[in-house]
């Protein structure tokens, strides 16, 4: 089962960073500035953090399985349509549209593996899901720039709704034949073939009893914390990420498919930590990982910020996936324990806070791009992820 919800996140992911290499050319098309072009992901952001608050109960409520299967389906009808837009203004909605479907698919897949994974193994678990939402960001960063330039952009989101269809396929074919099972732990008796049980719906719900359990969360001290951060860490860290090829490509006059091409080793820093997160974690500590990837991503967006040769862009771009892996793993990890007993809620939580962030970043760097302003905003962004991994990391520290 964990196979086939990775393909829903590969997918996912790679519908979220698609158009980063192609903001360039949809300015072009349809003669706009890239700022204003780059609300196709604004717009994909904001309706992922917002359609979370709905998903969460939605996934608690009838199964979270029930609620992946549904989102990709979606997906996989909204792309079709996104890539049959005639004007801009029609692909800002179409891709609003896909991303209110794509919020049910990751964050609800983080849940399920917080339901089914003792927290020993949870870390180890979610950087296999990571595997597969690293692997969709690598093919959509250098896809989007292939599409764009050798088919047309539109060919990318075809692409996509193929994904998706097959991905919602797999999962429905498997909950008909009730193989909604939990993932095993890593090494556990599970792994090697025991039974596991079906996911169980919860009971149902009001909405006012859903409000009232977010407010009480919300009156968690720690839930405030990790949402806040998660907030920054979405508007340093994802806002910038969408500029990235376009830096590449005024900065060092690369191509749309070059610049994807080079935004993949932001993905295959991501990779390796997935790879290896047992051993970092096992040699670092969660408090070592969240201040190696401050440290590692603020590097990566400086050298992307002030290199002149393309070479440090490069290195810049691979420690930044890295970098950012590490910290925001981490956070992961501490969003599914901070609120067991509401585990689904309290995790699309996580997700909303942390693309309404990015939404808040990107709208921010979109007013900058068009002023020339991509430098100054890379090093504020630096900063500010420098400082989160130190204060996670203490923060860890005084939790444990």
């Amino acid at each position: 089962m964990l196979r086939t919800i990775g393909l829903a996140a590969f997918a996912s992911m790679a519908a979220m960073r698609v158009c980063d290499p192609m903001l360039v050319t949809l300015s072009q098309e349809f003669a706009v500035t890239t700022g204003d072009a780059s609300a196709v992901v604004a717009a994909f952001a904001v309706a992922y953090g917002v359609l979370q608050l709905f998903y969460g109960p939605l996934g608690d409520r009838i199964g979270k399985l029930r609620v992946i299967a549904a989102a990709a389906s979606g997906c996989a009808v909204f792309s079709a349509i996104t890539a049959l837009a005639p004007s801009l203004t029609l692909l800002v909605l179409a891709r609003a549209a896909m991303g209110a479907a794509a919020a049910g698919i990751i964050p609800l897949s983080m849940a399920w593996i917080g339901d089914q994974v003792p927290y020993a193994q949870r870390q180890e678990a979610l950087a296999r899901l990571m595997g597969a939402t690293v692997s969709g960001m690598m093919f959509g960063q250098w896809f989007g720039g292939f599409a764009a330039q050798n088919w047309g952009w539109r060919s990318a989101f075809a692409a996509l709704a193929l994904l998706f269809a097959l991905a919602a396929a797999g999962l429905l074919r498997q909950l008909r034949g009730g193989q909604g099972a939990a993932v095993p732990a890593p090494g556990s008796a599970a792994g090697t073939g025991a039974a596991t049980a079906t996911e169980a719906a919860a009971p149902p719900a009001s909405a006012l009893s859903y409000v009232q359990k977010t407010l009480a969360l919300l009156r968690v001290p720690r839930v405030r914390w990790v949402l806040t951060v998660t907030a920054i860490e979405g508007a340093c860290a994802f806002g910038t990420l969408a500029f990235v090829p376009s830096r590449l490509i005024d900065g060092f006059g690369l191509s749309a498919s070059a610049a994807g091409a080079v935004m993949v080793l932001y993905g295959v820093g991501g990779l390796c930590y997935s790879l290896f997160a047992r051993r970092w974690l096992a040699a670092l500590g969660e408090r070592g990982l969240a201040l190696t990837g401050g440290t590692l991503l603020a590097a990566g967006l400086l050298a992307l910020a002030w290199s002149p040769w393309i070479a440090g862009a490069v290195a810049g771009c691979f420690a930044s996936g890295l970098g950012f892996y590490m910290l925001h793993n981490t956070l992961q990890t501490q969003a599914t324990q901070m609120t067991p007993e509401a585990r689904g809620t309290a995790v699309t939580l996580f997700a909303c806070l942390l693309f309404l962030g990015q939404s808040c970043g990107v709208l921010v760097m979109a007013a900058s791009v068009d002023r020339g302003l991509l430098a100054p905003m890379f090093t504020l962004a630096a900063l500010g992820v420098g400082v989160l991994g130190v204060l996670v990391s203490r923060k860890l520290h005084a939790w444990s």
